[in-house]
């Protein structure tokens, strides 16, 4: 089966990118912290003092009405387009049915102050099947800071994906300078040649990998085209940085790499050249005289990189707002990009 196009938008509550499970009602079982964690559910065949362990959140059985819940602090606050309600391994003790709501809370809440939040309605009772990424797209709406999974009746759940485009407080970014492709900024990749060791929003996410896994790699190339990736940035700025990160990437890093702006106009404007990479290095670029972008002039920041390769991170770090940049790799593999 095809997975839907919004799971292709990055997940807002996942815990590399700052998202946490901040209360549940139960986890006797099976800890709460486990359902946005960045990497898949594995089988686990070990029994423990509790019974049998998963790679999820379990509650116990109930013997009298009601539903368990967990909320999420989101770890960059948007508007959500779809949730994954993953029950992968969970089959005799699955929840048959589940229901997502969502509230919008400023500042650094407590639980006691989430208890008492305007929570809506983002996604109605819905059945789930067992050992299922049980997807479900929701109607947009209105920005959300936090998620509350509620359980109907009790069970287990491996994952929980909120997919959707972040939305940043427009006061942190008017205080000065800041990474204009990062997803936490309103960023996110529109387009990409190939991505088949890696995901390419993970480009643009929050902090350094700890490994290779945390960057973009594509499969390798066997003709004489390079791999691309398009990046919306957050708002209109001036570049000031660029930073290409191929940190693990060793012998897979990308040769070199391009990168182009596009204006409000539609003009594409040479942002670096092809410039050589090395491996497992942080390279940082200063950008010049760069002129003047916006949310639809610079909508992407492609980089380019020859011919394939992995990358850590790609950030354009401006001087005002967010728009777009196109990054070229000539060689495989990122770890980060940054636009500043």
């Amino acid at each position: 089966m095809t997975a839907p196009d919004w799971t292709q938008l990055p997940d807002l509550a996942n815990r590399a990118q700052g998202g946490a499970v901040v209360a549940a009602n139960d986890e006797f079982f099976a800890a709460r912290e486990n359902l946005v964690l960045p990497w898949p559910a594995v089988a686990r065949p070990d029994f423990g003092h509790k019974g049998k362990e998963y790679d999820g959140w379990e509650t116990r059985r109930r013997r009298e009405p009601g539903e368990d819940w967990a909320v999420v602090r989101l770890g960059m606050p948007g508007v959500v387009a779809g949730v994954v309600v993953d029950t992968a391994f969970f089959l005799g003790n699955y929840p048959p049915q589940a229901s997502v709501q969502a509230a919008a809370v400023d500042g650094h809440p407590s639980v006691a102050e989430l208890a008492a939040a305007d929570w809506q309605p983002l996604l109605d009772r819905v059945d789930l099947a067992g050992g299922t990424a049980n997807a479900f797209a929701v109607e947009p709406g209105r920005r959300v800071t936090h998620v509350r999974l509620t359980i109907h009746p009790d069970g287990g759940v491996a994952r929980f994906r909120v997919h959707g485009t972040a939305v940043p407080d427009p006061r942190f970014l008017d205080a000065g300078p800041f990474d204009l492709a990062a997803l936490e900024n309103g960023g996110r990749v529109t387009a990409v040649s190939n991505a088949f060791y890696g995901s390419p929003h993970q480009l643009l996410g929050r902090g350094d990998a700890a490994n290779m896994g945390g960057g973009w790699e594509n499969a390798r190339r066997r003709d004489g085209g390079n791999d691309w990736v398009d990046v919306q940035l957050a708002c209109e700025g001036v570049v000031a940085v660029a930073e290409l990160d191929t940190s693990w990437f060793l012998g897979n890093a990308p040769g070199s790499a391009a990168l182009t702006g596009r204006t409000a106009d539609g003009t594409e404007v040479e942002l670096l050249p092809r410039t050589p990479l090395q491996p497992d290095t942080r390279h940082r670029f200063l950008v010049p005289d760069a002129p003047g972008w916006s949310p639809s002039g610079w909508t992407s920041s492609p980089t380019a990189a020859w011919p394939g390769c992995g990358c850590g991170a790609a950030r354009p770090t401006p001087v005002g707002r967010r728009c777009s940049a196109r990054s070229t790799i000539l060689a495989d593999g990122l770890r980060h990009a940054i636009v500043q």
